[in-house]
């Protein structure tokens, strides 16, 4: 028989409901300005009310956050996203990861969709990497992690100090291509231009279709432009101090004047590399911001005899008049998820469809406020998605 000691009592078992709530009290969802309609249906999803933050602006533009309910040693998952106002969307996410930072919470998640100024992630003339400052005032601003959706290069998670989790909207997309489109196995997957044609290929490689990429340029590219730094080297018609010998001349190539130019490229006419005639055409892309590459494509595609055209992205930015294009174009249908509030743009285009990806961000948050693996959401990913 066996004995106890005394005055030990055995702990009251709990029920199932008492730690799943458990598991969810130390979780507190804010957002922003920028997209409240997805912080609502995230955390809806997860069973949990959306916290107390109130995010304004004075006369004078300053932001004002004010955090009702407590945020002491809790997890704080902030949701905002870059909108067509990037400029505030990120001043409200820094002032709310710096105000939980200073009110003592646990962890601050910035789970941003679709991540500002994410194309600037290259070295452009006498310009600078946009992205690297922003990670850097991120970091700063108290954010202890990060969870984004197909970012514009993959390598801008080096430039953060903390963990990043680069989310996939592919599933969503594929599944919509299967089960939406008609006659789908007649389609063909387009790259718009060969920087896209990785993506493209990892499309067409699991439905199992035909790949097409357009080649050549409509307009310059910003490495074509004109400015100062095109000016000549001075020239030298001195011979150096210290000649080769003449075994290391017969080796040696020197040119005639100066530093040699690079050559001009020589852009192509629009050109379609596949077949695409009687075939329905895909378009995927991660950014839908400036049309008018999309619709010149379009145009080249029905020229060259496709009977429908399909735009799959990510984020549906549309800026400035790109509803009405689109609605003008031989664009059948523009696909896209709620990453990015498009509401407005819905109204002037009807062409427009939205895929929710609520689940996959209340997923994402689940499993890193748990400490489980986020390998389940990341499976059969290939270096080319």
């Amino acid at each position: 028989m066996s004995k106890r000691r005394l005055g030990s009592v055995r702990p009251p078992k709990r029920c199932r409901s008492d730690m799943d709530n458990t598991s969810t009290s130390d979780i507190v969802i804010i957002n922003g300005n920028s997209h409240p309609d997805l912080a609502n249906m995230v955390a809806e999803r997860m069973g949990i009310k959306n916290g107390g933050c109130s995010v304004f602006h004075k006369s004078n533009r300053e932001t004002i956050v004010e955090i009702s309910d407590s945020v002491r040693g809790k997890d704080i998952y902030i949701i905002q996203t870059g909108t067509k106002d990037a400029n505030n969307n990120i001043m409200e996410l820094l002032i709310m990861a710096y105000a939980c930072k200073t009110s003592s919470a646990r962890s601050i998640v910035g789970v941003i969709p679709y991540l500002p100024y994410s194309k600037q992630c290259k070295m452009r003339k006498r310009g600078c990497i946009v992205s690297k400052l922003l990670a850097k005032m991120m970091c700063t601003s108290g954010l202890t992690h990060i969870i984004t959706m197909d970012l514009h290069q993959k390598e801008i998670q080096g430039f953060f100090d903390i963990p990043v989790d680069n989310l996939r909207a592919s599933p969503f997309l594929l599944q919509y291509i299967q089960e939406s489109i008609p006659d789908y196995r007649n389609s063909v997957i387009v790259a718009r231009n060969p920087g896209v044609a990785k993506k493209a290929n990892s499309y067409a490689e699991r439905l199992r279709l035909g790949l097409a990429v357009i080649h050549g340029e409509q307009k310059e590219t910003d490495a074509d432009e004109v400015d100062g730094r095109y000016s000549p080297p001075p020239t030298r018609n001195s011979t150096p101090q210290h000649a080769p010998s003449s075994s290391n001349r017969q080796r040696t190539t020197s040119v005639s004047v100066g530093v040699p130019e690079h050559i001009v490229k020589v852009k192509p006419p629009l050109t379609i590399v596949g077949d695409v005639s009687g075939r329905i055409a895909i378009m995927v892309d991660d950014l839908i911001d400036d049309v008018q590459a999309f619709v010149a494509a379009a145009e080249m595609l029905k020229e060259n005899g496709a009977c429908k055209i399909y735009v799959l992205a990510t984020h549906g930015l549309l800026s400035s008049d790109a509803p009405r294009q689109l609605e003008e174009s031989p664009i059948d249908e523009i696909v896209v998820t709620n990453t990015i509030p498009h509401e407005i743009q819905k109204l002037q285009c009807h062409k427009i469809k939205t895929i929710d990806i609520s689940i996959l961000i209340a997923e994402a948050i689940r499993r890193i406020h748990n400490k489980e693996s986020m390998s389940y959401l990341f499976r059969n990913v290939t270096l080319e998605d």
